[in-house]
Order: C-alpha cells, then structure tokens, then sequence
C-alpha cells in the first residue's frame, strides 16, 4: 500500500453502548472499558503509544461517546469524534465522513497493539485494495499465545481470529461500512442477515466450505468494494481485552517483554 506523504489518519474506536455498562469497567470501578488499568497505565494510552510510534501514522482521534472520561489522559494532539449509539459501524460512518479514506481503524481494548503489526497489516495490503481486515491465524495464535481461548472463523481453507485493525482504504469502502451496519441492525435477527450477505453464503460458513477468496469476492459484489482479508504473523495481535482471563493474559505478556 502506499502511504499518503501526510500520515495515515486513525480512529480509535474507544465508545460503549447504551444501556448497561461494560462488566470489565465496571470490575474496574471506571466509567468505559477504554480507561481500565492494563500493568498500571490506561489502556487507550497503551494503544495510542504504539499508532504515534508508527511512522506510516499522521492525524489520530479516539471516537467515545462521553469525551469528559478522557480529561487529562488524551495527549493534545489526539483528536475526538462522538461514538454513535447504534454501534462500532455507524461510529466507523462519522469517523470516515471527517476524516476520509485512506483510514485505518483500531480498537481502544487492543492492549498490545504494536507498531511491526501495524506496518505488516498495511504493507501486505493490496495496492488496489479498498478495504482490509487483519486478522491471526489459529496456528499462529496457538504458537504464539499458548493455551488462549480465542473465538475462531473457520473457513474452508483459513482459520482465524480478528486482530481489531482494519483499513478503509478508499471511498468505496464506505459501502463495506455501511453493509456493517444493516448487519449490525438486524443482528438479533439471523433470517434478515442471511437475506443481506445471501443464504448459500451463510450455508456453506456453516458447512465450513466457504474459502476466503468466496467471502472477499462476495463482500465485492454486495459493496462493489475489494476486500482482503490480511494474515499477521505474531498471533498475540488476536488479543484484546474483553473478559478478565484477557486482562490477565495481556498483563502477563507485558510483563514478559519488560526489560530484567
């Protein structure tokens, strides 16, 4: 992929929603998931410190529905956009209409996040890609993250766990996101999603005998978008904070990076 001369802009999608608080905030005894301590420091902080060391990063800004929670903890030049109450696709929606494409989207629980993935997910990126997902296989997750227990999509010919890092690398893009949210929408209603993705796509997820190449190219007929679907090779990129054996898990491998 190549890098406009400005930077990259990033969103940082770090909002909750409405309704009851998040179990992992409220152990914590904070208001949002992305102010929890992670070893001692916020994690948002933790993945705003891996963007900034990244040097295909430009602008970045956090998308959280109440921006007081982040009062002295946002360096200056972070900026915020407010989250949407219908979910992370609508926040993704206002995130692209201000700042436009190329974008590059992560999430404010990826504790770990570290700048080679970064780099890796966006030089491995299509130059004529228009939307990408990065994602861990499970081999390499077990390899790396021993003993985890991650939600795995398997496919015909990959199985994998997301990574939280996705790129909307172009405007057609904005298609991808806007299918995310008629997902979104309906997803306590399985029937209409199978009328929107299409019935024999979710048959044959279901039979485990649809590949990735199917699923990008069926994403590019109902978007007119092309995806792809990118594999990191550090399967700790698959981790993030959203139960307390996460929370332990990500604490532990800090601690084993920490210097003796």
């Amino acid at each position: 992929m190549n890098i406009p001369s400005k930077g990259l802009n990033v969103l940082v999608l770090a909002g909750t929603r409405p309704g009851a608080p998040d179990p992992m905030a409220q152990a914590a005894g904070v208001s949002h998931k992305a102010i929890l301590p992670v070893a001692g420091t916020p994690m948002i902080l933790r993945v705003l410190a891996s963007l900034r060391a990244t040097p295909a990063v430009g602008r970045i800004a956090v998308c959280i529905d109440n921006p007081t929670v982040l009062n002295g903890i946002l360096p200056p030049d972070v900026g915020i956009i407010p989250s949407r109450p219908e979910g992370p696709s609508a926040s993704v929606l206002a995130g692209l209409a201000q700042l436009g494409t190329p974008l590059l989207v992560t999430t404010a629980d990826s504790a770990l996040l570290r700048p080679d993935w970064i780099t890796e997910f966006l030089e491995k990126c299509g130059p004529q890609c228009d939307v990408a997902a990065a994602v861990a296989p499970e081999t390499v997750v077990l390899r790396d993250v021993p003993g985890t227990k991650r939600t795995f999509i398997r496919l015909s010919d990959l199985a994998f766990s997301g990574c939280n890092l996705f790129l909307f690398n172009s405007p057609a893009a904005v298609n991808v996101a806007t299918l995310w949210l008629k997902v979104e929408k309906n997803r306590k209603h399985p029937l209409r999603i199978a009328w929107l993705l299409g019935p024999m796509v979710l048959l044959k997820a279901l039979c485990k005998k649809l590949s990735r190449a199917a699923l990008c190219a069926r994403i590019g007929k109902l978007t007119g978008a092309r995806a792809e679907l990118i594999c990191l090779s550090d399967g700790r990129a698959a981790v993030d904070v959203d139960k307390p054996a996460d929370l332990a898990l990500t604490e532990k491998l800090i601690a084993a990076e920490a210097p003796a």
